[in-house]
């Protein structure tokens, strides 16, 4: 591999007209830069930098680069750095989990999961037909789960709360919230189309906070153009040649995002308008008014228009990524949400019209749309198997790929789970508490509750868990074993003078043999979508087949059926809502505490890492701020100061480090050294999102840049290897490394070693070796350090980024 440093740079700077062009000053010594990027979870500046002084140099209070106080003018004064490299910590903790707001993200955990999806595609070649085959697939998925919130929205205001429960005196009585609803009162809003009118605005305000919500964030993040490069910085390599992380607009989704979110938006509003069509329809055929009946089918008209309108711009909506997408979009495209409004607007005239016979019994007409839902979901994840498999056929030499290619239609499957489970427990919650002391669906309750449907999939949750528990019980016993398997290996890591302890070393075997369970995360993710498929598939075949509740339908089965299939739904009803009031407790403790803000902070670092591309209400991406900003610092410094730059990441961290990388022109890129540790980057990227971070994605990165080294230990439940090895015999991997540093006590260590894991990969004196081999094979390449530098710099270096 070709390791050997390009020339810095072709382009020489230039003597001002104002400026006398006298003998250069003797050579500065040369300066080093090392750019820390921490890791999940966040941490401060002062503890990235062991220094209490800190001073920013540029960014703000979301992300930015600090150093310490002393080091804030080291380009001034480069010889007071000779020994030591000048150590800048860049914090993007915040961009995750900084402000309180962010706990909200919970309840947009499907759509972020829908949007992993996307990019878990097999690495065919970017010109093969699957992949935009895949993306579409994808990208209706998304759509659906948009349609799926929606519907479950008008499930919970429109038929529990103003169609069944207000109109029916049992349930309404007491509920002084729907007295003005009572038909008995003979109120104006009484009749059964203007209560569907009112309880509309509840489903419309969930779709509005979403789009608002997409709108802020898009604001925040997809919106910021990165930073234009210098003249004469551009990259050498073309477009087709580069990989996808490369590419100059892959960090910026800006119009990407505003068209989904149009779609998306539109969806919500024409469900809603659905929802009130299909009930005014219905009363309108049994009293056999030809007039509202004509303006009813027009209306639907108007409303499959739009959404076939709405289906055009998802399907024509593809990430352009060799450049930024810089232009806006059509007019038809941005009206399309104001069309859908005007439709809704229209709709809810029609159906407040009178009709003095007009009654509400039973569900609500159309509920059965959940059953189509889950269908059309159903059949789409199995087209995405089916794409997948190609696509995986056309990538070759990707063995350690996650589920041999499955992994994204795996992901997907789970995304239409999570969106079930709280759609579902949401409904059937509400309905027990609007219902009081019944339980609807029975033979004595008042009102009918939720669709059958959602209770047969409440039923197979306790299935799905005791699949999980069997998978958890597998990995126990896989631990206990090797551990049992690497108890003989430890000793041999230490000096064998140590004093044997069978309690420590079977310790430090236990950890590695905990941390080895991230390898076998695979098997979970199949079992619990290959489960969950069968399961969801039984569950609409019981709800079609029967039309009734799993207890109900099998009351004439043998006693041990019906008592199992009545415990099955009860607990699965429960375990729904169980799992909805799980999510607004960790967000409401989210929004309080900013430990547990952290905590939670660290699902979106892993999971919004990526950019929005299949669904606009997913988190996020802070990456859209940070990969452009370390690029930016990267390629500003390196051209000002002619310097050395190790930048040196932890983790997730490691993986911003190398996306920035990527986008370096090469010129730069060579003059840059990248130091990971406790990384992901093949262990879960790798094998995860192979099409971007595979073998062929990293070994390119590698021979584009100067050199590259990566620690890792076998106690680390994250990080681990590259698996990579230089043409010219040098590997990137540097370990395992030893861990706990010491076996037992010393007279230098009185205490115990601590088996560091994941973290604090800089105590170990192997970190200090390796980056000063990164840098003195920098050195070897770049001539002294321009004696203007520290002239054109201020004294906190703040111009240079």
């Amino acid at each position: 591999m070709e390791t050997a440093a390009t020339p810095p740079s072709a382009r020489t700077p230039e003597p001002s007209p104002a400026v006398d062009p006298s003998p250069v000053t003797a050579p500065q010594p040369q300066l080093a830069l090392e750019l820390l990027v921490h890791g999940v979870g966040g941490t401060t500046p002062q503890e990235m930098l062991g220094d209490p002084r800190v001073q920013l140099i540029t960014g703000d209070d979301t992300a930015a680069c600090y150093r310490r106080t002393e080091d804030a003018d080291a380009e001034r004064r480069p010889g007071a750095h000779r020994t030591r490299p000048v150590r800048e910590a860049y914090c993007w903790s915040n961009l995750t989990s900084g402000n309180g707001a962010r706990a909200l993200w919970l309840i947009l955990l499907p759509f972020m999961v829908a949007n992993l999806a996307h990019w878990m595609r097999p690495a065919a070649p970017p010109d093969h037909r699957g992949q935009r085959v895949y993306d579409l697939l994808v990208r209706l998925l998304a759509l659906t789960l948009t349609v799926l919130l929606a519907a479950a929205a008008c499930e919970v205001a429109l038929d529990l709360s103003a169609w069944q429960c207000a109109g029916t005196p049992v349930c309404a009585t007491g509920k002084s919230w729907l007295g003005f609803l009572d038909p008995a009162g003979g109120g104006w809003w009484s009749a059964p189309g203007r209560r569907l009118v009112l309880a509309s605005a509840l489903p419309l305000a969930v779709v509005g906070f979403l789009w608002w919500l997409s709108h802020r964030t898009w604001s925040a993040y997809e919106s910021a153009s990165p930073p234009p490069r210098r003249p004469g910085t551009s990259r050498d390599t073309p477009a087709h040649e580069r990989t996808a992380l490369g590419l100059d607009g892959f960090w910026y989704g800006r119009r990407l995002v505003a068209r989904l979110r149009a779609a998306h938006s539109t969806a919500g509003v024409l469900t809603i308008a659905a929802a009130l069509l299909v009930a005014s329809l219905r009363a309108d055929d049994r009293a056999g008014t030809a007039a509202l009946t004509a303006v009813g089918r027009t209306l639907t008209g108007l409303v499959v228009l739009l959404a076939a309108g709405t289906l055009l711009v998802v399907w024509r909506t593809a990430r352009s990524e060799a450049v930024r997408d810089e232009e806006s979009d059509r007019l038809a495209v941005r009206a399309l949400p104001y069309l859908a409004l005007a439709a809704l607007v229209l709709t809810a005239g029609y159906a407040a019209w009178s009709r003095p016979a007009a009654h509400s019994s039973g569900p609500l007409p159309g509920v059965a749309a959940f059953g189509g839902i889950a269908v059309l979901q159903g059949g789409l994840v199995l087209a995405l198997v089916v794409t997948a498999w190609f696509l995986q056929r056309a990538a070759r030499g990707e063995a350690r790929t996650a589920l041999r290619g499955m992994g994204g239609p795996a992901v997907a499957l789970l995304s239409c789970a999570v969106a079930g489970v709280l759609t579902g427990g949401v409904a059937q919650r509400f309905a027990d508490w609007i219902d009081g002391p019944a339980t609807p669906g029975q033979d004595h309750a008042p009102i009918p509750g939720p669709p059958v449907l959602l209770s047969w999939q409440a039923s197979v949750l306790p299935a799905l868990l005791v699949v999980v528990a069997a998978v958890a019980v597998l990995a126990g016993i896989r631990v206990l074993m090797v551990r049992k398997r690497v108890v003989e290996d430890v000793p041999g890591l230490y000096d064998p003078r140590e004093r044997p302890d069978a309690l420590r070393t079977e310790r430090i075997a236990g950890t590695i043999a905990r941390a080895g369970l991230t390898d076998a995360a695979p098997v979970l993710v199949a079992a619990i979508a290959a489960v969950t498929l069968s399961l969801g598939a039984g569950a609409v075949a019981g709800a079609w087949l029967t039309d009734r509740a799993p207890g109900r339908a099998t009351e004439g089965a043998p006693p041990f059926v019906h008592a199992a299939a009545t415990a099955a739904e009860s607990l699965g009803s429960w375990l729904m809502g169980a799992g909805v009031l799980l999510l607004l407790t960790m967000g409401r403790r989210a929004y309080r505490d900013h430990s547990a803000r952290r905590t939670i902070g660290i699902l979106w670092d892993v999971g919004t890492f990526w950019p929005r591309a299949a669904h606009p209400f997913a988190p996020p991406c802070y990456a859209e701020r940070a990969v452009p900003d370390l690029t930016w610092r990267m390629a500003t410094w390196t051209e000002r100061y002619d310097g050395r730059l190790v930048i040196s990441g932890h983790s997730q961290g490691s993986v911003l480090a190398a996306a920035a990388v990527w986008q370096l022109d090469l010129v730069t890129r060579s003059r840059v050294a990248l130091l990971t540790y406790g990384s992901p980057l093949e262990r879960l990227y790798g094998r995860w999102f192979p099409a971007y971070f595979g073998p062929p994605a990293l070994t390119g990165l590698h021979r584009e840049m100067d050199d590259w080294r990566n620690l890792w230990r076998f106690t680390d439940p994250i990080g681990g290897p590259i698996r990579l090895t230089c043409e010219d015999g040098r590997a990137i991997d540097e370990g395992p490394l030893r861990d706990p540093l010491a076996f037992g006590r010393t007279l230098q260590n009185p205490l115990p070693a601590q088996i560091l894991g994941h973290g604090d990969y800089q105590a170990d004196p192997v970190f200090d070796r390796v980056r000063a081999q990164l840098l003195a094979r920098l050195a070897a390449g770049i001539p002294a350090q321009r004696a203007d530098g520290a002239e054109n710099q201020g004294s906190s270096g703040r111009s240079s980024a």
